[in-house]
């Protein structure tokens, strides 16, 4: 097909905004389970071609459906031309807003529910995967579609919203009624997001900024049933299970656990200081990001343990004795044979690496510090403040003072 490229681009796209995304036939022998399971948990052995209306007969062509049915699950829809037999992309189910307790508590009302059936139920919605920006979605479809159809002016749109009837029967008192097994609509959604959960550890593994970014970006992650009447509570909770999934994140891309431990506490603290909804978001955000630097700037992947301890002893203390001579005594080794080890393995003697470190410490504190210079040269470990100087400007190419002129 013509746009074959474009079609995997925008499957590829949809998972990695954790909306499912499948392709069917029509006509089917077996009509498709487009919901994770929540008709056959409510009817035993649903007709998903009736009950969702949409495969009774071939869609329209050149439209595309915006589905919002009676169960508060959204799909989008549309026919793949130039198929035989004719196929169609469906994406979905999903929610564009987070739905309340009250509201499944009311819908499983109207369904006259039973307890296990309820349970089930209230777990599916906690897992239905939400994506809060439902304008830049439709945008990308239409720009899919535009290639698809030719222009913008070549399809239509048609929306079709689904309510359940007043006077339906109760799902419990229908002849064929049966009790759901205990996980049978969860286990496909918990597995699903215990991949997810692997997806974003290895990505932040990996120091991947964009990728761990774009994954938290509708905050399915952290989708799971609420155990707590305290919204802010529940967020808390969520962003507490964040910070120990991007630590295991961290501690798999080899970063050493003194670097993981103080940003983990650091952003433990903050976590409890969540007001809003706004604020945990941001918090959110802002704990992806640097867990993803931190991996970038601290994995120890690639170095020797010998080499690692070095690092380790460098970053933990910028103000001890950091020479060679001092740092092979320590460990008991040749001081040849650790500056050797250290270059082969760093790409760079230690004395630079050390004082390439220095410095950066030191241009952190004049960009957020009023100190002297005098302090900060201690401060960075280097107690002479002429040989400070000699060092930062060989680095920097201005001396401490240039630079803190440059800032003011």
């Amino acid at each position: 097909m013509y746009y074959d490229t474009e079609l995997n681009f925008l499957c590829s796209l949809m998972k990695n905004l954790h909306l499912p995304v499948n392709i069917i036939e029509y006509p089917t022998s077996e009509p498709p389970e487009l919901d994770f399971g929540l008709r056959r948990m409510l009817y035993k052995e649903p007709d998903y071609q009736k009950t969702l209306s949409l495969f009774e007969e071939p869609l329209k062509e050149n439209t595309v459906f915006r589905i919002k049915d009676e169960y508060l699950c959204n799909y989008l829809l549309f026919a793949l031309p130039e198929t035989t037999p004719s196929k169609y992309l469906v994406i979905g189910p999903f929610t564009y807003t987070e739905i309340t307790e009250q509201m499944v508590l009311k819908l499983a009302e109207k369904l006259s529910l039973s307890p296990r059936q309820f349970s089930q139920f209230h777990r599916y919605y906690s897992d239905l995967p939400l994506h809060s920006d439902e304008n830049t979605l439709f945008a990308i479809i239409s720009t899919f579609c535009e290639k698809l159809y030719g222009s913008i002016e070549s399809f239509s749109v048609e929306t079709i919203e689904r309510r359940l009837s007043d006077n339906i029967e109760p799902v419990a008192s229908r002849p064929d009624f049966q009790e759901p097994e205990e996980a049978f609509l969860s286990m496909h959604r918990l597995e699903d997001r215990y991949a997810q959960e692997n997806n974003m550890i290895h990505a932040v593994s990996q120091g991947l900024v964009q990728k761990a970014e774009m994954m938290m970006g509708n905050n399915n992650i952290l989708r799971m049933e609420k155990r707590s009447a305290d919204p802010i509570r529940s967020l808390k909770n969520y962003t507490i299970i964040l910070n120990t999934l991007l630590r295991k994140g961290a501690e798999a891309g080899s970063v050493h656990p003194l670097h993981i431990d103080s940003l983990s506490s650091r952003f433990a603290r903050q976590i409890e200081q969540i007001s809003t909804p706004e604020n945990a978001v941001a918090l959110q955000k802002e704990m992806v990001h640097k867990y993803c630097l931190l991996v970038k700037n601290h994995s120890m992947k690639g170095y020797s343990l010998l080499i690692q301890k070095v690092l380790v002893r460098i970053d933990s203390d910028l103000t001890a004795d950091l020479s060679l001579k001092t740092q092979a005594a320590l460990l008991n080794v040749n001081a040849s044979y650790l500056s050797t080890l250290f270059k082969k393995g760093t790409g760079q003697t230690l004395t630079d690496y050390v004082n390439k470190k220095r410095v950066e410490h030191a241009l952190f504190l004049l960009n957020s510090s009023s100190m002297q210079i005098q302090t900060i040269a201690q401060y960075c470990g280097i107690p002479d403040v002429n040989y400070f100087t000699k060092i930062f400007k060989k680095y920097v190419g201005k001396t401490p003072k240039e630079y803190r002129d440059g800032i003011s």
